[in-house]
């Protein structure tokens, strides 16, 4: 599909079928070669079919030249995984097999092991054995075991050990992917605000990746010395006067600018947006004697300071956080961006998380306000219906224009329904829909003095998402927090008068978490009241679960979650660190430490 902008292979998932190394007369070894070989070429096949990187290619899958029975095998699958850069292992097996001699010990790949459910052959007890194998070498890995016997000629994976297997793959790759990349802050703190604090100890000690620090005064460099990609600058300048309409303009009168400098503003933000770009993954299109700034930072994400410093003089970075954050730009459908709002991290590795998992646009959001069912009739005269009344409320999703457009719910599916698309599916219509839903309002002289343009759009569409941000705690460390929901359709009149309250020029979601009954997830209510910061980074889909595997592939505690408890997978030994779900996970974290400390 698309090249990719980082530096660096894609991780690679290799799988390792295990066998009984038994032979002699009643040739046991012999017997399950066949079995053993369609296991592996079933899970590479599941894989290959439905898990892509970030620039849309299939997974890459390698199997072991021959199945593992002996310790001689297990070093030539080493060997062989070594050279094709195996981040990831997968053992499989059906039967019995010598465990110690056939498992995977790198410390450093990321392991799952399915065991099958068949009669014939002792695969559970294979499985058993060899996740106490791993257990007692602190090397977690994830156990896969289907519910219901299987034949043993049968060949189909149910559904039960499909979803667990690409649970594991999606995952995996996602925290592989990460490792070795870079986040990239443009400016530093931004208002006080204690996610922007760059803490490059969890950077490195908990996803494998360095941070680098520019300050923002290099965009006015850059711009100043003309070290920008000028031929995609005269494209972007054309696409945005054809498709980025300028929406009404709040300010008084006295404060609005002028159409020229409204112009000139407009350069200005095209030009950061490049120049953005150039700075996470370069670009050899720089001007000669550039060669410095062609490299790039090989940032698979980022933030932008803004507040106050910048915002204050210049214009502020909406547009191009808006843009970057979104599947297309005056080039056509791409890979999304991860661009922070007032370099908040912690919330920009949530919305890392959501699109290494999806491949979708990620929504950056103040966690603004709860609607209360009352305080809604109260203002508007509206009785809540669907998701929103059966919430007891929803919440105010809001911040200043850098949301990705693809939130606007404009693009549907085959029945009309809303959706949100990895790049490599949106068509020419579907990026023409977003760009439609949304206009570029004057940005409020209050907040912005230095001016600028802030999207503007409002999310029609009832969509699953998942809410998600990590959160740094003294004394403990990372935790993650998450709620599976939906966006609201409110009817129009309502959402006017609702989103009037607050910033009428920002981009508006609504949004009902779906109620446990327990715990954070009484209501609406009780799910703001527990958020753990000002922002929220929102993915499409439900990903719940799939969040909470990748959490403790990094050794991160969930604190929060509304995921049904048969969903939850994380590694076998966890189960060793007492009967609740969540103080295991705690406690297994601590235990075992980050992965690359």
């Amino acid at each position: 599909m698309a090249k990719s902008r980082l530096v660096g292979d894609y991780p690679v998932i290799g799988i390792r079928p295990t066998i009984d190394g038994r032979r002699g007369a009643m040739k046991v070894r012999e017997s399950l070669e066949a079995q053993t070989m369609n296991m592996a070429l079933s899970a590479k096949k599941l894989f290959e079919e439905n898990l892509r990187y970030s620039n849309g290619e299939p997974v890459k899958v390698v199997i072991a030249d021959t199945t593992i029975g002996r310790a001689g095998e297990t070093a030539a699958c080493a060997d062989k995984f070594r050279k094709a850069g195996v981040d990831i292992t997968l053992t499989v097996t059906p039967c019995w097999c010598y465990g110690s001699e056939t498992m995977d010990m790198d410390p450093n790949t990321i392991k799952g092991v399915w065991g099958f459910n068949g009669t014939e052959r002792p695969g559970a007890v294979y499985l058993a054995s060899v996740l106490a194998s791993h257990a007692q070498k602190g090397l977690p890995a994830f156990g896969i075991y289907g519910h219901d016997v299987q034949d043993a000629d049968e060949t189909d994976i149910p559904d039960d050990v499909r979803e667990k297997l690409l649970r594991f793959g999606r995952a995996a790759v996602a925290v592989a992917t990460m490792r070795g990349k870079s986040y990239l802050q443009i400016g530093s703190i931004c208002m006080g605000i204690a996610g922007s604090i760059v803490n490059p100890d969890f950077f490195e000690e908990y996803l494998g990746m360095r941070v680098e620090s520019v300050d923002e005064v290099e965009i006015i460099r850059r711009m100043e010395n003309g070290i920008y990609d000028k031929a995609e600058f005269e494209r972007a300048l054309a696409w945005r006067r054809e498709n980025c309409p300028e929406g009404f303009d709040k300010n008084p009168a006295e404060l609005q600018k002028t159409a020229e400098q409204k112009e000139e503003d407009w350069a200005f933000t095209l030009k950061m947006m490049c120049i953005i770009k150039d700075l996470y993954n370069g670009n050899p299109n720089l001007p000669a004697g550039c060669e410095e700034e062609m490299v790039g930072h090989n940032a698979i994400a980022g933030g932008f300071q803004g507040q106050r410093q910048w915002t204050d003089f210049y214009p502020n970075c909406d547009f191009p956080e808006s843009m970057l954050n979104s599947t297309f730009d005056w080039n056509g459908p791409r890979e999304t961006y991860v661009l922070a709002t007032e370099n908040d991290t912690l919330n920009g590795v949530s919305m890392l998380f959501g699109k290494l998992l999806t491949n979708t646009a990620q929504i950056f959001a103040d966690v603004r306000t709860y609607w209360s069912p009352e305080a809604v009739k109260k203002a508007t005269g509206y009785e809540l219906e669907g998701v929103a009344k059966e919430s007891k409320g929803f919440i105010h999703l809001i911040n200043s224009g850098a949301a990705c457009i693809d939130a606007c719910g404009e693009v549907k599916d085959e029945n009309g329904n809303g959706v949100m698309k990895p790049f490599w599916e949106m068509s020419e219509d579907d990026c023409k829909a977003c760009l439609k839903a949304t206009t570029w309002n004057a940005a409020d002289m209050g907040y912005f003095r230095g001016g600028g343009f802030s999207s503007r759009f409002l999310t029609r569409s009832e969509m699953p998402v998942t809410m998600m941000r990590l959160n740094l705690v003294k004394g403990l460390g990372p935790v993650m927090q998450l709620v599976e929901g939906w966006t609201v359709s409110l009817p129009d009149e309502v959402s006017d008068k609702l989103w009037k309250r607050t910033d009428y020029t920002w981009p508006c979601t609504w949004f009902a978490p779906r109620l446990t009954g327990e715990g954070a997830f009484k209501s609406a209510y009780d799910v703001m009241n527990k958020w753990g910061a000002n922002h929220g980074a929102i993915s499409y889909g439900h990903i719940g679960a799939d969040v909470i595997t990748l959490c403790s592939m990094l050794r991160i505690p969930v604190c929060m979650h509304n995921v049904p408890e048969e969903k939850i997978f994380r590694p076998a030994v966890w189960n060793a660190f007492g009967m609740d779900a969540e103080g295991q996970d705690y406690r297994a974290c601590r235990n075992f430490g980050p992965l690359y400390k």
